[in-house]
């Protein structure tokens, strides 16, 4: 059982038609595969439509499109204080902060940059994205490049097994180098919420993807989200008399609203 879309430009393109193939199937389904072409291309219309999510989500009291995909790259960071100082200041500065306002969500550069690792009878912290990029860098730069070596997971049996929920959707990535050495990119959800955090995802994704790509002279190609579960996710709480979140039509009404967008520029 799987759910392809026809391949989008940008991400807000692939957004909106992921997401509307899942509503069609009722709002909920599984083995959801889109592949954006162009993870950083964002035209007007795009803009539009990106304009329309963030109100939505602003609103509602949830996270904005800016801050779901600073969980997976922070963008600002990288801008402001280089690829060298990024991990120091990351881990000195924003991560200690983050602990103090969440459990473990909102984590995944933490999980991209730091893991145990045993040698012997020791346990050493390790920086996988930086090792990738190292080792990519390398290999492009060689005589013979290997093209299909280089991967990274999130989910961490020791943090994630058993638990229901507080617990990663982002799982795993797989980078992959072309003839030409344009940078692929295939992500796995187990579990995707796609007005909350699909649009920021995909965002996060493609400037986690430029920054491999900016850092070892590699090419900016394709990247492809496999959603194992997807979902048009809905629901109210209130905390403290402070209402957050959204109903199932205020979620459907936002999905016509940006097909609306889409369809009145493509009409122009």
């Amino acid at each position: 059982m799987y759910l392809p879309i026809e391949p989008q430009p940008t991400n807000a393109q692939a957004w909106l038609a992921a997401a509307s193939a899942v509503q069609a199937r009722g709002g909920d389904a599984h083995n959801v595969v889109i592949d954006i072409t162009d993870p950083l291309a964002e035209s007007n219309v795009d803009a539009d439509i990106i304009r329309e999510v963030d109100a939505f989500l602003h609103a509602h009291r949830r996270n904005s499109l800016s801050g779901v995909a600073n969980t997976i790259f922070p963008q600002a960071l990288y801008e402001r204080h280089g690829a060298e100082a990024l991990y120091v200041v990351y881990r000195d500065t924003v991560l200690p902060r983050m602990k103090q306002m969440t459990h473990d969500w909102g984590r995944y550069f933490d999980r991209l940059t730091a893991w145990k690792k045993v040698r012997g009878s020791k346990i050493e912290v390790i920086n996988p994205l930086d090792d990738l990029v190292q080792f990519m860098k390398d290999q492009i730069a060689s005589a013979r490049t290997y093209r299909n070596a280089y991967e990274m997971t999130i989910f961490d049996p020791a943090r994630d097994a058993g638990k229901v929920s507080n617990r990663q959707c982002l799982s795993f990535l797989s980078f992959k180098l072309t003839d030409d050495n344009r940078l692929l990119l295939t992500v796995m959800y187990r579990n995707h919420a796609y007005i909350a955090r699909g649009l920021g995802n995909f965002i996060g994704l493609g400037r986690l993807m430029a920054f491999v790509a900016a850092e070892t002279r590699a090419d900016m190609g394709s990247l492809t989200c496999i959603s194992t579960h997807a979902e048009i996710d809905y629901g109210k709480t209130n905390k403290d008399g402070v209402v957050e979140g959204w109903t199932n039509a205020e979620a459907q009404t936002l999905l016509e609203r940006c097909r609306q967008i889409n369809s009145s520029v493509e009409a122009a």
